[in-house]
């Protein structure tokens, strides 16, 4: 009786003790998964187009790419401000090169740095932008964008809170 009885104390254990592992880790996963899919809209710049997901709001805009393993060719991530700010930005948790282009109210490149995975170096704007637009690493370069250059569509974003 002894033997069943420990036998069957040491089963639960054993299970009660994955349940809490598998617990901890599925927290863990959640606070470190990016942010589920934003509303996209269409911009162009020159002749390319961009199916840019907007982050409007503090959350969104201070989550942004974090935690995402993935960004398609001609994706993005546009982030819109409520007003022309100066701004820096980061890669703390985001484990993909990016190019970042700070674009002022009018729709005009300010400029574009490129930025490396997970540091905390900050990449400033050169001047007041309302938005900031993230894309895969070198892909402004690949297709001769330049500050000076001009984005269309942003209209249909919408304003930033």
């Amino acid at each position: 009786m002894y033997r069943l009885l420990h036998d069957a104390t040491f089963r639960l254990l054993l299970i009660w003790s994955a349940l809490a592992a598998f617990a901890v880790a599925g927290g863990a996963m959640a606070q470190g998964q990016g942010q589920p899919k934003l509303p996209i809209v269409p911009l162009t710049v020159g002749k390319h187009v961009l199916a840019a997901e907007i982050a409007a709001n503090p959350d969104t805009r201070a989550r942004g790419l974090m935690f995402r393993y993935e960004l398609k060719e001609n994706e993005a991530m546009l982030f819109v401000f409520p007003s022309p700010q100066r701004m820096s930005f980061w890669m703390k948790n985001t484990p993909l090169p990016l190019s970042i282009a700070f674009i002022d109210a009018q729709g005009v490149i300010l400029n574009i740095r490129d930025m490396m995975p997970f540091t905390t170096d900050g990449h400033p704007s050169e001047g007041e932008a309302l938005y900031a637009l993230e894309v895969n690493r070198g892909w402004f370069a690949q297709r001769g964008i330049k500050a000076g250059d001009r984005v269309q569509g942003l209209d249909k974003a919408g304003k930033g809170r």
